[in-house]
């Protein structure tokens, strides 16, 4: 059924490469003249990001009023301490959901709601700490009236915003539509006459080839194999998948699919639909979809996933400086070449990235594709480097790498362009391995602490390895990434459980 799907899709692009492009180009120039789509997570994630800079801000210019009379170091924490709480208690109060964000009233009401339940757990903390009772003052009068007056004013300024994309036909999720049959047309005649629906990208058949070059006033541009190609560079926010029922065989084929690109999917209820377990459901342009595949950082868990990057990197960073002068004096010392080894590797979205290491090979014989994987006793392995092999202490330099953004501190630990299981290729040991690129990868991470990291011989050593990986990318929080953290720290640096 495979190798069937492919040679349709090659036969495809062969036969009707002129139709293919010219869809391709008048989605373009649609896309052009309306400018960039503006989805719902967009716009959420940048309501939570906008609160939280709103909130850390009124409180540093309240402590501004009076600065003779503040104690900084214990002021400031609190300010820190109610920025957290706040975008986290606005999230419970339904602040940041975009479906409130069209009802003023509604908008207004739910961040004041989230505001107050945060400033009276401060307050109530005044009363339960003893060190935060000095914290009470006019300052934190006036942190929660500008904190009321930002907020109101972005619900303000955010709806009058959005009636403006609305009107140039800029709001709404990029969507896809899997399947042209008798389903995908009924879904996107219904898409269509729904007052403020989707903007759908296009449809995808794997029967292209025998299709019309339309369906329902859209472009088929081609196979799933197409689709999972444009979701990496279109800026495809949701694939809907509407097969028949009956294709069982060809809806997990195209599921497993779309699991390797960092998009929502979400399936047209059906007889298959019941088979799926519990699930959760989307609603759509007034239609309910069922969620089987979720973007594993969308809205606020990207934005606190961020946060949390960005600021443990900069810490640690500076905490672990004088180390990181030390390791590359003596890599200097031992051995002639570059104190860093850079190399590139596959990243978020299958993106390649450079990533930092202190150099433990001689230089001569570095081997930056990882051509060989390194072994017991390798003898292009320097003194130095054996050392800090051992106590992972050649990967400080990633913390470089996470606070540019190219990786976080806890996730699926990049692998090298040619790293190899035995004789294959980890894409080709592992069926689905790009699903590991979905979210950033990590210094550390779920696989490593439970000991599978190092050498892999075996096909067995590298599916572990995935396997780990994937259960940390549908079981992401921040309990679970301090929990990793720890983990490294008691066995990373003492050479078991290392990265």
């Amino acid at each position: 059924m495979k190798h069937g799907v492919l040679e349709r899709a090659t036969t495809m692009q062969l036969e009707h490469a002129a139709g293919y492009d010219r869809a391709i180009v008048e989605s373009g120039a649609s896309r052009s003249r309306r400018g960039h789509a503006v989805s719902e997570a967009v716009v959420s994630r940048f309501v939570t990001g906008f609160d939280s800079i709103a909130i850390f801000g009124a409180g540093i210019a309240a402590l501004h009023w009076d600065p003779s009379t503040i104690d900084w170091r214990l002021e400031g924490l609190v300010v820190l301490l109610g920025a957290v709480l706040g975008v986290n208690f606005l999230h419970l109060a339904g602040a940041h959901r975009f479906d409130q964000f069209g009802d003023l009233g509604a908008a207004i009401g739910r961040a004041l709601l989230g505001w107050l339940l945060t400033l009276g757990t401060l307050f109530l903390a005044t009363f339960l700490i003893e060190p935060l009772a000095v914290t009470k003052g006019t300052w934190a009068a006036l942190w929660f009236s500008g904190g009321v007056v930002l907020l109101v004013t972005s619900r303000v300024a955010l709806q009058r915003q959005m009636k403006l994309w609305s009107r140039a036909g800029r709001l709404g999720e990029v969507v896809a539509i899997v399947g042209a049959g008798p389903g995908s047309q009924r879904l996107l005649r219904s898409l269509n006459a729904a007052p403020g629906g989707p903007r759908i990208f296009g449809v995808y058949d794997d029967d292209a080839a025998r299709l019309p070059q339309r369906c329902m006033g859209h472009a088929i541009l081609g196979s799933v194999d197409d689709l999972v190609r444009d979701a990496r560079v279109q800026g495809i926010d949701t694939v809907i998948v509407a097969l028949p029922s009956t294709s069982d065989h060809l809806l997990v084929e195209t599921l497993n699919k779309l699991s390797l690109v960092p998009v929502d999917v979400r399936l047209c209820p059906g007889e298959f639909a019941m088979r799926l377990g519990t699930v959760q459901a989307s609603h759509i342009g007034g239609h309910t979809f069922l969620n089987v595949i979720d973007h594993p950082l969308r809205d606020w868990r990207w934005f606190v996933k961020t946060v949390e990057d960005r600021l443990l990197s900069a810490l640690i960073l500076m905490s672990i400086s004088p180390l990181m002068v030390a390791i590359a004096l003596l890599i200097r010392l031992d051995s002639p070449g570059p104190v860093l080894f850079r190399q590139r590797r596959y990243g978020f979205n299958n993106q390649l990235i450079e990533v930092l290491k202190f150099r433990t090979m001689r230089h001569e014989m570095s081997d930056s594709n990882a051509e060989q994987l390194t072994r017991r006793n390798d003898p292009r392995i320097t003194r130095v480097g054996a050392f800090l092999r051992r106590t992972s202490l050649d990967e400080l330099p990633q913390f470089l790498n996470v606070l540019r953004g190219d990786m976080s501190i806890v996730g699926p630990r990049p692998h090298a362009l040619s790293a190899k299981a035995g004789a294959l290729l980890y894409q080709e040991a592992v069926k689905y391995y790009d699903a590991r690129h979905r979210m950033k990868p990590g210094i550390t991470g779920w696989a490593q602490v439970n000991g599978w990291r190092g050498e892999t011989d075996t096909l067995e050593q590298i599916r572990k390895r995935v396997e780990h990986d994937l259960y940390y990318i549908e079981h992401w929080s921040i309990a679970f990434d301090l929990r990793i953290i720890a983990r490294t720290i008691v066995g990373g640096f003492s050479g078991r459980n290392a990265f």
